[in-house]
């Protein structure tokens, strides 16, 4: 099967559209892979400061294409949702905030790339819902970064019953950062990448990881990591510039 990916730059925002409305826009192997490859391109691009996850049609993404999962081997799964790790672990590894730009319903592993993007919003008619155990498929992989996101109670809520929580709800619980009209939402994305991507590009990259690195480690070891980090930080050049341009009330120049 062919991926339905497409990936372009606009301005430095690089944008990664997912495009197969008629299916929902599926997480294939094909597509997990090429979207997966798409990430690592405009993650080496030093011209891109924001990456932007879209998709085309009424659905953000239903989820793995269950046609490749019926009938196959362990070895034929087992690739499956190692390239699903692959996609969701690039969108953490790319030196560049990724937000998710979410239309419509978003189910299962479509879930799961919405609760792994650094930020998230949706249209205030946006879905989401892990509906994995009405299949007898419980969405074990969707619920890593989903439990993360949302805590321990939520997501049992969300995976236990597969009912599907509105853009209200999500915002609540933390799923997403907000929801607009959906006429609003492009947009709405659009504004903030711009004011992400003002900013330093090798001080966005140090700040994504550094987030990451941290989160799930002790108060002092992550105390002990990220005051290391910081000081190594305080010494490259943009933000040498950037407190030098604080001091002299101009704005800075970047470097990166």
């Amino acid at each position: 099967m062919t991926s339905s990916v497409t990936s372009t730059v606009r301005d430095s925002v690089g944008v990664l559209a997912l495009t197969a409305p008629d299916r929902r826009n599926p997480l294939s192997l094909s597509t997990m892979r090429a979207a997966t490859a798409a990430l690592h391109t405009l993650g080496a691009n030093p011209d891109v400061r924001v990456i932007v996850i879209s998709a085309s049609g009424p659905a953000f993404s239903a989820g793995h294409d269950l046609s490749e999962m019926v009938e196959r081997t362990l070895t034929d799964e087992q690739e499956i949702f190692a390239a699903c790790t692959e996609l969701m672990t690039a969108v953490h590894r790319v030196r560049q905030p990724v937000i998710a730009q979410v239309q419509g319903m978003a189910l299962a592993a479509g879930c799961q790339l919405v609760a792994t993007c650094d930020l998230a919003v949706a249209a205030d008619t946006a879905r989401f819902s892990t509906p994995g155990v009405r299949i007898g498929l419980f969405c074990s992989t969707p619920m890593v970064p989903l439990s993360r996101a949302i805590g321990r109670k939520r997501a049992m809520q969300m995976l236990l019953t597969g009912d599907m929580i509105d853009a209200a709800t999500a915002v609540d619980w933390g799923l997403i950062n907000s929801a607009v009209p959906a006429e609003e939402l492009e947009s709405t994305v659009a504004e903030l990448a711009e004011r992400i991507g003002q900013f330093s590009g090798d001080t966005l990259a140090i700040g994504k990881r550094a987030f990451y690195d941290q989160i799930d480690r002790t108060e002092p070891d992550a105390y002990a990591e990220m005051s290391a980090v910081m000081a190594a930080n305080a010494m490259t050049c943009d933000a040498q510039e950037g407190m030098s341009a604080f001091l002299a009330k101009r704005d800075p120049v970047w470097q990166s």
